[in-house]
Order: structure tokens, then sequence, then C-alpha cells
């Protein structure tokens, strides 16, 4: 039998959620990133609630993930919750190919991201300080 990964490190008033293999460009993720970095969650969720960009939907569940591991994997209070991070990354790109005139080809590229949201609670840090 295999060794099991090693769980990812985080500090105990931090939860988090990854989203793999979402078929959308690293820059159009990163807008919707650059978003909600830094705000509380129930202000991220509004936000992206509202914004008019296709993948909103989308990492909307996946704050709405996050907060679910915040509440019920680290016992965190959902109320003093902050987006900490949110970074994307680029993953798999598909590489696709379209006829052209005189027999050439032109190249179709179909990126996939990956999002990791990390939300922090904030009532941990006032009492540790």
């Amino acid at each position: 039998m295999s060794k099991a990964k090693n769980p990812p490190k985080q500090a105990s008033n931090e939860s988090r959620a990854v989203l793999r293999m979402y078929r959308s460009s690293p820059q159009k993720l990163n807008l919707l990133a650059q978003q909600i970095r830094g705000l509380p969650v129930e202000r991220a969720l509004a936000e992206l609630q509202f914004s008019p960009k296709r993948p909103a939907k989308d990492v909307r569940k996946l704050l709405q993930s996050a907060i679910a591991n915040a509440e019920n994997n680290h016992g965190l209070d959902i109320d003093s919750l902050v987006v900490a991070e949110a970074h994307v990354g680029k993953n798999l790109v598909m590489k696709r190919i379209r006829a052209r005139a005189r027999g050439r080809a032109a190249r179709i590229v179909k990126p996939f991201s990956q999002l990791t949201i990390v939300l922090r609670d904030t009532s941990v840090e006032a009492e540790a300080a």
C-alpha cells in the first residue's frame, strides 16, 4: 500500500477550497479573484452574485465550498471569515486546429485554469492579539 499524501499546510484559523481543471483562461478567472480578494465572505458572495462574468457562478460555488469547509472541517465562525487569498494558476491547454485558406492552419488554444481560495477567521486573530 502506498503512503498517503501529506495534507496541505495551513493555519488552524484558515480554510481552503480549490477549483481544478476549470475551462476558462487564467486571465479571465483572475479578474474575479481580484474582485473578492480581501473582502468579508458575505460581501464577496454578493459581488459574485451580481457579476456579469460567466465564471462568477462557479467561483461563487467554490467560495461557498470554502465556507462549508471552514464551518464543518475546521469549526470556524462564518461571520468573521475573510477571503485571505484568491490566486489563479495555469493548468492544461488543449490545442486545436482551424482550417484556413490555401491549405494553412490556425491554432486554437483552449486553456484550463485552477483557482484556490483561502479563507481566514479574523476573530481568532483578534483573540490571539
